[in-house]
């Protein structure tokens, strides 16, 4: 969940207790929403004796003298910093005039209440900008579930159609392409720089509600921390700024002198000019990933729940010397590597040689911290890493190789159809986050309270494994008296324990006994005659002009051990 907090001003002060000492600050010290920034550093101290009077005032005036000379550098330094905000203002318009543009896309939403059809299409707006290799970079949520992409850059009315090369929605990135070499004439790429300092100035660019013109406005970077990432539902690493990002501007360059300093992506609702922008590491991480595969890889994750050590009884607990610090292995995700190597209550050290504090926080950069997860989420898919752990009082190092790890319910399905398969009236669905998010904003108390907490806390115990449920009953007399059972999750076909929609689609086919039995949770039963159930199911799709009793994806399955029972039937004969 995010978090608002205020930035407060540092004050230029003059604090003396005694006549003996007199403290002095004369650097930048943070200002007023101008962008003009004036920071505090460390103060200096004017000492002198107190032995007589005339020693006090020929001081004084010295000390007098030196503030009047600290006043001048401060008006330089004041000037300075305007006279470069102004700059960076205008040279962030200067480029984007001829990198930055404006994307339109229409999308179409699956219902996941009724999955084999979509919901009505709707327009939305964004902004995305040129990089090397003629391509365009823009948010994920731009073009989440699109089914027509347009382009327009600035001072042309004409629009050109783009395709969506690549998308990754974990991280809130997606990549277009332009066919058209019409559209490319004139046109500049954008370079990525480095990660903005605290109070450093940015300018962001794009398209934003309110007007139909490009629009720039400045703000200066407020913190640097892991962050939620709304439309992923990932945490990453995001850069907080106080320039407003508003509706239409997602996609658009944070731009900090005559580069990239990030991707504005989502604001803080609720609170004002709150903006957040994806800085340069992740935007390379997912190019990189996309230049190597040709492919979207994902994030890594070491698939660990740790809880922190700052209890002094809980660090005596585990056996830990005085000068050890880390955290506590709480859960792990049995299709992780790390699984193989690590064990509950182990005390995590150190990771690629970087101690980790009792609070998970690793150095970084000028006395700041950040959560040792950005130290893994950075790392390449199959990359090793080496982990330092305490056990049992002894120290264990371990390599292990991190990967993207998929949770047992989806947290997004985004760019692709939901699963389904319809027998007897019964709607079977892998449960996932967008079915329960269609019960509305206020979903987790809204939604069946059991399917909620496994959605967010049950870890899968193989790979590929779903958990099925009955999502509605449609309404026939082979299924009268089963309409309450809906919303239940399916446990066994004929005694069989499922792992995923597949394998139920497969038990339910190739059922060879003349009645089936569907074991649901609570100990409730659905049975039917086979036989029955399958010449009502026929029935049933026409009378509500359901095109298919499955989803296309177990169409192609289908499809699939069809053939090879067929090749194998011909090596046979």
């Amino acid at each position: 969940m995010l978090s608002s907090s205020i930035r407060t001003l540092r004050r230029l002060n003059c604090c003396s207790n005694k006549w003996s000492s007199l403290l002095l600050s004369a650097k930048d010290c943070c200002g007023n929403g101008n962008g003009n920034c004036i920071t505090v550093s460390k103060p200096k101290v004017l000492p002198f004796c107190c032995n007589s009077e005339s020693n006090i005032s020929s001081k004084f005036g010295v000390v007098e003298k030196q503030i009047s000379v600290q006043a001048q550098r401060w008006q330089v330094l004041k000037g300075r910093r305007s006279l470069h905000t102004e700059t960076d203002a205008y040279l962030a318009i200067e480029l984007a005039l001829d990198s930055v543009v404006k994307i339109f896309t229409v999308s179409s939403s699956p219902n996941y209440f009724l999955p084999w059809q979509n919901k009505s299409q709707r327009e939305t707006m964004g902004s995305g900008f040129v990089i090397p290799g003629k391509k365009i970079l823009t948010n994920a949520h731009v073009v989440a579930d699109h089914t027509f992409v347009l382009v327009r850059k600035h001072g042309s009315p004409t629009k050109y159609r783009a395709e969506v090369q690549a998308v990754g929605h974990e991280c809130d990135l997606a990549i277009l392409v332009v066919e058209s070499q019409e559209f490319w004439e004139g046109m500049n790429f954008l370079e990525l720089g480095d990660i903005p300092f605290l109070q450093e100035a940015v300018a962001v660019v794009g398209y934003p509600q309110g007007g139909d013109n490009i629009s720039v406005t400045k703000g200066v970077v407020s913190r640097v921390e892991p962050t939620q990432y709304v439309h992923g539902a990932t945490q990453l690493m995001a850069i907080q700024i106080d320039a407003a990002i508003n509706p239409g501007n997602s996609g658009g360059p944070a731009i900090m002198g005559n580069k990239v300093a990030g991707v504005a992506f989502q604001n803080l609702s609720g609170a004002e000019n709150i903006g957040y922008i994806i800085p340069v590491p992740v935007i390379k991480h997912f190019i990189a990933g996309i230049e190597e595969s040709g492919k979207y890889m994902g994030f890594c994750s070491m698939g660990l729940s740790c809880q922190p050590m700052e209890n002094v009884q809980l660090r005596n607990h585990f056996k830990m010397q005085p000068q050890m610090t880390g955290v506590l292995v709480s859960k792990i995700n049995p299709l992780s590597d790390a699984h193989r190597a690590l064990k509950k209550d182990d005390i995590i050290l150190e990771f690629d040689g970087v101690s980790i504090a009792n609070d998970g926080t690793v150095p970084f950069r000028n006395r700041e911290r950040i959560t040792f997860d950005h130290l893994v989420s950075m790392k390449k898919p199959n990359e090793t890493a080496l982990v330092k752990v305490l056990r049992n009082g002894e120290e264990h190092a371990f390599t292990i190789t991190l990967r993207p790890l998929q949770p047992l319910v989806p947290v997004h399905q985004f760019d692709k159809l939901p699963s389904y398969y319809i027998f007897a009236g019964l709607v079977f669905v892998p449960l996932t986050q967008p079915y329960l998010h269609e019960h509305g904003e206020d979903w987790y108390n809204t939604s069946p309270r059991r399917l909620c907490e496994r959605a967010l806390r049950e870890l899968p115990k193989q790979a590929g494994e779903q958990l099925v449920i009955l999502s509605q009953v449609l309404m026939d007399d082979i299924n009268a008296g089963y309409e309450r059972l809906a919303e239940l999750q399916v446990n066994k076909v004929n005694g069989i324990e499922i792992e995923n929609l597949k394998h139920l689609c497969q038990l339910v086919d190739n059922c060879s006994s003349e009645s089936l039995r569907i074991d649901l949770d609570d100990d409730r039963v659905i049975a039917l005659k086979y036989e029955s159930a399958r010449i009502a199911t026929s029935r049933i799709l026409e009378r509500h002009r359901i095109p298919s009793r499955m989803s296309s994806d177990l169409v192609s399955e289908q499809n699939n051990r069809e053939t090879d029972s067929a090749c194998l039937g011909g090596a046979l004969v």
